[in-house]
């Protein structure tokens, strides 16, 4: 009797695990299928409406009138050949970025270039002549004015803190098509393409594959939140049209650059007094260095910020403030943000040795 009673619990605990085991699992595999759609569930916030639709508003179409001699050729019966010179008016187009609710727009230089006449068309089409506040050669920036109010305008996010393979728009009038948003990511920081070829000309800018095209000059690049990551000014192509290379200029340069425009009707910039190279291996081996990080000072210019603090040949400048930098266009883009009296905290290596060292930037 004993037996059996034994018996019929055993097979009554073989069926409650065997419910139980098909319950769970199912409950598992539920849980499963759940964190499975979860972990997709970011790709649904790759929405871009809302960065397209603030942005779109705040870029402008500029449309830059410049008068030039057209010269033509005639034949006179008595004269002969000769020509004859017609001033005619040209228009070039370009993109530009409304900063503020009272009409400041920044846009680069080359859209403008010596424009006698400059034309703003907001998204809703209203249009106005716009006033030259300035320009900056070194970074192909200029800033605009436009008599008007309550407009839609973008913030400026820290372009410091963008990172490679962050989602950005490209927002511009490429081929004269208004409003035209493209999508893409951050490629790379701090490139230097070598298309400002004057001796201080200035590039750190940001690559994206956000498709880039003539016209598109000017325009806006963005985060996801529609605030500005930088101004879009360059695309590398040999054709002349999109490849999947697009520059912009980071917005932490464009907002130093726009203020002292604003403020001074021109940049105020502030130097360290060194010169600088990037350290590749090779360098390194050659001057004892340990390690490729950050830039060779080669030289320190007498009386300047750097020789005062106490700067020598041949250290090198890991950081500023605490940001790294490992090339001659991050620590460009890092000074520019300064103004003259400003006062910055470096990094330096020196013969292994770690310092920290204050520099009062000067003019």
């Amino acid at each position: 009797m004993k037996k059996f009673v034994i018996l019929g619990y055993l097979i009554f605990g073989a069926v409650i695990f065997q419910i139980s085991q098909t319950f769970f699992d199912k409950r598992v595999l539920a849980n499963t299928s759940f964190f499975e759609t979860s972990k997709n569930k970011p790709n649904s916030s790759l929405d871009f409406t809302y960065a397209a639709e603030k942005s779109v508003e705040a870029v402008v179409h500029i449309k830059s009138k410049i008068m030039e001699d057209e010269y033509y050729r005639y034949y006179h019966p008595f004269f002969g050949q000769g020509y004859y010179n017609q001033p005619t008016e040209k228009v070039a187009s370009g993109s530009g970025v409304v900063i503020s609710h009272d009409g400041y727009v920044v846009t680069n230089k080359h859209v403008i270039n010596e424009a006698e006449e400059i034309e703003v068309v907001l998204n809703n089409k209203l249009s106005y002549t716009a006033k030259l506040l300035g320009t900056d050669p070194n970074t192909d920036l200029a800033l605009l004015k436009i008599d008007a109010s309550s407009l839609e305008h973008l913030r400026f996010s820290n372009s410091d803190s963008i990172k490679v393979g962050e989602w950005v728009l490209a927002v511009g009038n490429p081929f004269n098509l208004n409003s035209t948003v493209t999508a893409g990511i951050v490629s790379a920081k701090a490139r230097s393409i070598n298309i400002l070829n004057k001796r201080n000309g200035i590039e750190s800018f940001i690559q994206t594959d956000a498709a880039i095209n003539p016209g598109n000059s000017g325009g806006a690049l963005v985060n996801t939140d529609g605030d500005l990551v930088g101004i879009n000014t360059a695309i590398q192509s040999n054709t002349g049209s999109y490849t999947g290379y697009g520059f912009a200029i980071p917005s932490n340069m464009v907002q130093k650059v726009v203020s002292d425009l604003k403020n001074y009707g021109e940049v105020r910039r502030a130097y360290i007094g060194i010169h600088i190279t990037d350290i590749n291996q090779e360098l390194a081996k050659r001057l004892e260095i340990n390690g490729v990080e950050g830039v060779l000072i080669t030289d320190v210019l007498n009386d300047g910020a750097a020789k005062k603090a106490g700067i020598e040949r041949y250290d090198v400048l890991i950081s500023i403030n605490d940001i790294k930098v490992n090339s001659v266009s991050q620590l460009h883009e890092q000074i520019i943000k300064f103004s003259p009296g400003d006062e910055i905290i470096c990094k330096i290596k020196r013969r292994d040795n770690l310092r920290t060292i204050n520099i009062k930037l000067e003019s």
